[in-house]
């Protein structure tokens, strides 16, 4: 499975009301169905996230300029009755962000406009994606909420152990700088430490004063 493709844009052209692009990646040519929306962004080295389905008698690549177009494109294939052409048709005419705020807005007259999809299929478009697009977005902030929260707590641990240091009469500059290497270590080893239960005031009180022993 190929989720995206770097290259130099060759060709771009419109058959049957289908916008292809030529792209070389590596000396091989792959073309690749893309909106109409996308030419317009299109530029002389393009990255492109890929739908790549295989079958026995052929290949079809698919491209979107995110992965959340490309994801969103998957979760329409999976809709019954729903190919990659009809799929395509709908990104051809609105963006991403507009077929979302229709869903979430239950606008279906945008979605009926497509060519191809028709009021039964609207319906079912709305029946089967729009909690999942909820969910997402959900999931999205509670992540988002999560991660802003481990942050400030991550931030005020590490004032309170220059709060500590500057206790210890060390010189400030020296401080600083460990400081800064205490947070350089943190962010190249936060997954472990973390695994670790590391994150904790001791461990890190002590690795900051090892810093500035060896330093």
């Amino acid at each position: 499975m190929i989720s995206w493709i770097r290259g130099e844009l060759i060709q771009s052209w419109l058959k049957n009301q289908k916008f292809f692009v030529l792209i070389n990646c590596q000396g091989i040519g792959y073309e690749i169905q893309t909106s109409f929306l996308l030419e317009k962004d299109l530029k002389s080295e393009t990255t492109l996230w890929l739908h790549h389905i295989k079958r026995e008698d052929s290949e079809s690549f698919y491209g979107f300029r995110n992965k959340d177009e490309r994801d969103f494109f998957r979760d329409l294939l999976n809709v019954k009755g729903i190919g990659p052409q009809i799929g395509m048709a709908l990104f051809n005419k609105y963006s991403l962000n507009e077929v979302i705020n229709a869903l979430m807005t239950n606008d279906q007259r945008l979605i009926n406009s497509v060519p191809g999809i028709g009021q039964k299929m609207t319906e079912r478009i709305f029946l089967e994606l729009k909690n999942k697009i909820k969910f997402k977005e959900c999931n999205l902030k509670q992540t988002n909420k999560s991660t802003e929260i481990k942050n400030n707590e991550l931030t005020i641990l590490i004032q309170d152990i220059k709060i500590a240091l500057d206790s210890l009469d060390f010189p400030k500059k020296d401080i600083q700088k460990t400081i800064d290497l205490l947070q350089i270590d943190l962010e190249n080893d936060i997954k472990k430490l973390k695994s670790e239960n590391k994150i904790n005031f001791e461990y890190l009180f002590k690795k900051s004063l090892n810093f500035l022993e060896n330093n």
